[in-house]
């Protein structure tokens, strides 16, 4: 996979309990045909977590999400009508998307540079990191209990609009999805907070990733409600208390 997507989106749905089966159903069915609909040229179903602690446990069964790259933004404005965006539009009981420009981005997703390689550029508004990463399943342990602190940094951080977890599976398949104010902040948290640099300088020595991505995101357009993602509207992490509205 060559060259930078115009347009990545990410689709989140709230639903509510009852309609955990057909979530589930959904989740196993739909990613072939993520792949296969129009103009995606890469395309990902997720559980999501409340990100409160990024772990095992912090799985949210009542929000779920899907990731996709397009090649065209004509074609991305199609998804709502197409069989996927239908269908999750049945259950939900709100929804939102966040449209992405890609800034940066490093690593592989399932053996691919699904973002290609951004160049970077000025952005003055929010901003969208995505971890994405598959532990070795020897060193996942040592990997858990690195993620508290980490957490409750993030918890805190200044410039904080939203946060949550997002994994293909509920063990060895993680990540996380942060908003941020401003570049500034998420610069700030990622490369200043000293339980962030600990986990960074950490990585390549404890090895518990077989495969990793970072990649950062100018933020375009929120459609939809910004309370599925959590969204704090005025910056201070400290009053979103696990990923809710």
């Amino acid at each position: 996979m060559s060259g930078v997507p115009e347009l990545v989106t990410l689709h989140v749905w709230r639903i509510g309990r009852a309609a955990l089966p057909g979530a589930l159903a959904r989740m196993a069915t739909h990613p072939a045909r993520l792949r296969r609909t129009t103009g995606v040229r890469f395309g990902k179903l997720l559980g999501t977590g409340t990100g409160t602690g990024f772990g095992p446990g912090d799985a949210d069964l009542t929000r779920w999400a899907a990731l996709a790259a397009w090649d065209r933004a004509a074609d991305a404005a199609g998804f709502d009508a197409s069989p996927v965006g239908r269908s999750w539009a049945r259950v939900a009981r709100s929804s939102v998307r966040v449209d992405l420009r890609p800034l940066t981005s490093r690593g592989e997703w399932s053996g691919r540079r699904p973002f290609g390689e951004p160049s970077g550029g000025r952005v003055a508004g929010p901003v969208l990191a995505l971890t994405r990463a598959r532990l070795r399943a020897r060193r996942a342990a040592t990997f858990w209990r690195a993620v508290p602190p980490v957490a409750a940094a993030l918890h805190a951080a200044p410039g904080l609009l939203a946060r949550f977890g997002v994994g293909e599976a509920p063990l060895g398949w993680q990540g996380t999805v942060s908003v941020w104010r401003d570049p500034a902040d998420l610069v700030a948290f990622a490369y200043r907070h000293p339980e962030h640099r600990a986990a960074i300088a950490r990585t390549p020595t404890e090895g518990w990733y077989a495969e990793e991505l970072f990649a950062r995101f100018e933020v375009r357009d929120v459609v939809g409600d910004r309370a599925v993602l959590g969204w704090v509207a005025d910056g201070d992490a400290a009053t979103a208390k696990d990923g809710r509205a």
